[in-house]
């Protein structure tokens, strides 16, 4: 009988033992600070404040390079805009210059052929004054035309001219030269002599002269 209770209570006592630890099994354990016994997820890493100072470091190294950039493009887009309106204003002043010696050398050809023809001017120039100087030799002198009165031995009038400036009948133009051999006139001078200006109180008096004849 003693020896049954014995079984009986030992059986109990092993039952109490196998519920404890299944109920402990059930409930998570501590070890160390850390959950043991239930299923472990992902840890997530958060970045702590000691990395952001790093990132912002870099973005601002990275900002500052792209300004360093754009600033020597700003620069080398300045210093050829600076290149292009000085060939520009160049460009301006050599076309200009260019005209304005095109218009001032225009006769420049026309000039170079005229230049061999100058020596055969002075030379008949020379021949001129040669034979002029071998008239005058034989008594063959110029008759004097311009600004002179005029003189019918010496002058033959081919036209009049209306003059306030001139004394009337005084030679104002010569249109080619006389000459005398001694005293003796070899050709008179062809010339245009001056006279008075009609006013217009010369030409009221003439009308009333002619409506005094016509009353008559």
């Amino acid at each position: 009988m003693a020896e049954n209770l014995t079984s009986v209570a030992t059986m109990i006592t092993f039952f109490r033992l196998v519920g404890r630890s299944e109920t402990m099994d059930s409930n998570p354990k501590k070890i160390n600070g850390e959950i043991v016994g239930e299923p472990t997820e992902p840890a997530v890493v958060e970045s702590g404040p000691a990395e952001e100072p790093a990132q912002l470091e870099a973005e601002l190294l990275r900002l500052r390079q792209q300004l360093e950039l754009k600033e020597q493009e700003a620069k080398s887009n300045y210093d050829r805009y600076l290149r292009q309106a000085a060939e520009l204003e160049n460009f301006k002043k050599r076309t200009v210059r260019e005209r304005d010696e095109a218009i001032r050398f225009a006769n420049e050809y026309l000039i170079k052929d005229f230049l061999p023809v100058k020596p055969l001017v002075e030379g008949v120039e020379m021949v001129l004054k040669g034979f002029f100087d071998v008239l005058t030799r034989h008594g063959v002198v110029q008759v004097s035309a311009v600004g002179q009165p005029f003189d019918p031995v010496k002058h033959e009038a081919m036209a009049q001219m209306e003059s306030d400036k001139h004394v009337p009948n005084t030679v104002m133009e010569e249109h080619h030269k006389g000459y005398l051999l001694h005293d003796r006139l070899l050709r008179p001078a062809l010339v245009s002599i001056a006279k008075a200006p009609d006013t217009k109180e010369k030409k009221n008096g003439g009308d009333e002269v002619e409506k005094g004849s016509d009353d008559d």
